[in-house]
């Protein structure tokens, strides 16, 4: 091991300091009492590298971390982990900016989708679109509730020329053959969207539901609008992936003896 820089009274890393790891990884920053502590610049071998705040030897407080795959995130980090605020760019050229909790999207946030345009923007539960929300597209957008990452339940089509399509997003029911022979679980099918009327535009948020079942003055059969689903989260980066690997395996391998 190499290092270059400060020591306290006990022969600790402590100031500001350079190390280079055995396996190649290398760290330039603050220390405090042998371990890392302050800003500093964590480069793996890989190529990947960290930049900003720890604790401890922990990412802690505002930092970016730039994966090998392109992508990165900047934003807060708590005990080694994204949590807080912050804006994720995947190798797909995807975003996420919002909330996070335990390195998954939670809370309030919004995804935009490069390829088509389409923006979610909404609650999310453990990294996947949970709870009220709303996909805009780009002539159109539905109002609505999501459920493990689908749209279920009430909601609304809003169209830019002027006129809205309320409905409803319902589950299918999975046939089950008689002579089931299947020992693995069918895939679960897609929520259909049953258009109940169209009416001119009206203020409504998610919570409103009251607002959203059939009236009693209008039962016309409207036909399933053309592109009128949600787009797809394929594509979405697993961000925890490039992390579990340059960040558990070889950024713990600097000891407490050698800053961390």
């Amino acid at each position: 091991q190499e290092y270059e820089g400060d020591r306290n009274s006990e022969g600790q890393r402590h100031g500001f300091g350079k190390a280079r790891l055995p396996n190649g990884d290398t760290y330039e920053g603050e220390y405090e009492c042998g371990l890392r502590n302050g800003y500093g610049t964590y480069r793996f071998k890989n190529g990947a590298l960290y930049t900003g705040n720890y604790l401890r030897n922990e990412k802690h407080g505002k930092g970016v971390f730039f994966y090998p795959d392109g992508s990165k995130y900047a934003g807060d980090w708590v005990h080694d982990q994204k949590q807080g605020y912050g804006e994720y760019l995947y190798a797909n050229g995807d975003t996420y900016t919002g909330e996070w909790a335990n390195n998954k999207r939670h809370g309030q946030g919004t995804y935009v989708y490069k390829d088509t345009g389409s923006k979610y923007v909404g609650c999310w539960v453990n990294g996947i679109q949970d709870g009220p929300a709303e996909l805009i597209h780009l002539n159109h957008r539905f109002k609505g509730r999501f459920l493990s990452g689908k749209p279920l339940g009430h909601g609304k089509f809003i169209f830019d020329i002027g006129c809205e399509q309320r409905g409803e997003y319902k589950q299918p029911v999975q046939d089950k053959e008689e002579e089931e022979e299947e020992e693995e679980q069918p895939l679960p099918l897609e929520p259909i969207w049953k258009a109940s009327e169209i009416t001119k535009l009206t203020p409504w948020s998610p919570q409103d539901e009251e607002l959203l079942g059939p009236r009693e003055t209008a039962e016309a059969a409207v036909t399933e609008e053309d592109g009128g689903h949600p787009a797809s989260t394929t594509g979405e980066g697993d961000e925890e992936r490039g992390e579990e690997e340059v960040n558990q395996s070889q950024e713990d391998e600097e000891t407490t003896d050698l800053g961390g």
